[in-house]
């Protein structure tokens, strides 16, 4: 009788370790996009955000996606680098969720993906998915890190002020700018102006709705690109430059982008009844308080950039309204009034920065130095 209580006891002490040791067995962390690029072996959960359809080794399509079978993640919605990107196998079973062909509207969106973390197209890759999800928790890297520029990137503007500031600051904001195509925008956005609430969403600018992602198009109900600089004023078009600069391209509900249209900014009006707080009248558009001095400093920042030595037109700001074609907008007292009451808040703050960071390389500096308004157009 004693041997067995004995083997019992043994038997109930390897029970209790096993039980002790159970959790170090448990899953393994989601990985970044990065983290997974740097450890390709084994098997790996990966968060990140669909940024296009790799095709080759450096080639990822952004649009007019040719097929289901391959999705390039990266741990920024606005990632262009194809070196920062891990490209996803697409199988059978998933195309229909997840290929880019059938799905467009996922390009910016967060999946977190399970698989086999080994290269694909000859690149840092995951190969034989196990599992593919959409949304979730948004990737731990979309907002840059990267601290806004010391004084050195304004240095040559100290100390100057009229004409002379705004030479100065149109040099600086045109050093080593990257343009994006006007297909690239629509990424771009879902990243600059990502609801900081809801990481699936980004918020309007005149209407100040959060809506889908997913939901940009030309349809109602739809958001789509809105020129704050109207482009008919210069004829600019979308070509890449002023047409697809971001610094003033925001999203906007299809139905009130058409309603602004390309009128000049001043205040008075209606109301517009979908755009509660924005008022417009037959050639001027006043937008909501909460967003006046951001178009102001938009604005702004389309003069000093374009100045007519680099092909595009000569973008200035009048006192006028209704400049039909004219490489002009207006009215200048206005927007200087908006801009004063409406200092730069943490979004547009954080605009700045993710433009600046991880898209074009440049900044507004009136974003940065609002006090400059007054002395470039006052």
């Amino acid at each position: 009788m004693y041997r067995r209580v004995a083997i019992s006891a043994v038997a109930l002490l390897a029970l209790t370790i096993t039980l002790v040791r159970a959790p170090s067995s448990s899953a393994a962390a989601t990985l970044t996009v990065a983290q997974a690029i740097s450890g390709q072996s084994g098997t790996g959960t990966v968060r990140g955000y669909v940024v296009g359809e790799p095709t080759a080794t450096s080639t990822v399509r952004t649009s007019t996606f040719t097929g289901d079978t391959a999705i390039a993640l990266a741990d920024s919605s606005g990632e262009t680098a194809t070196g920062r990107m891990l490209y996803v196998q697409v199988t059978s079973s998933y195309r229909s969720s997840f290929g880019l062909r059938t799905n467009p509207g996922l390009l910016g969106d967060p999946i977190t993906v399970t698989g086999t973390l080994t290269a694909y197209f000859t690149h840092p890759g995951l190969k034989s998915p196990t599992a593919m999800t959409a949304g979730g928790t948004t990737p731990p890297t979309t907002v840059p890190t990267t601290p806004p520029p010391s004084s050195d990137y304004y240095a040559a503007a100290a100390g100057k002020s009229g004409e002379q500031l705004k030479t100065a600051l149109h040099t600086i904001i045109s050093r080593g700018v990257t343009t994006l195509s006007y297909d690239a925008v629509w990424n771009a956005l879902k990243a600059t102006d990502q609801d900081p609430s809801n990481s699936a969403n980004v918020i309007l600018l005149y209407s100040g709705t959060s809506r889908s992602k997913t939901l940009n198009g030309g349809n109602s109900g739809n958001w789509n690109r809105e020129h704050v600089w109207a482009k008919s004023h210069g004829d600019f078009g979308t070509s890449a430059g002023p047409g697809t600069d971001l610094h003033h391209l925001r999203p906007e509900d299809v139905g009130v982008n058409s309603l602004r249209d390309n009128k000049d900014f001043d205040n008075g009006g209606s109301a517009v009844a979908s755009a509660p707080g924005n008022f417009t009248d037959g050639d001027s558009w006043e937008p909501r308080n909460a967003v006046k001095g951001d178009v102001a400093r938009m604005i702004f920042y389309m003069a000093v950039r374009y100045e007519g030595g680099d092909s595009w037109p000569d973008l200035e700001v009048d006192n006028a309204t209704g400049s039909g074609t004219a490489p002009r907008i207006g009215r200048v007292s206005a927007l200087l009034q908006w801009s004063a009451q409406d200092p730069p808040d943490a979004f547009e703050r954080n605009r700045n920065q993710v433009i600046y960071a991880s898209y074009q390389h440049n900044r507004n500096p009136f974003i940065d130095h609002p006090e400059w308004a007054s002395s470039v157009f006052g």
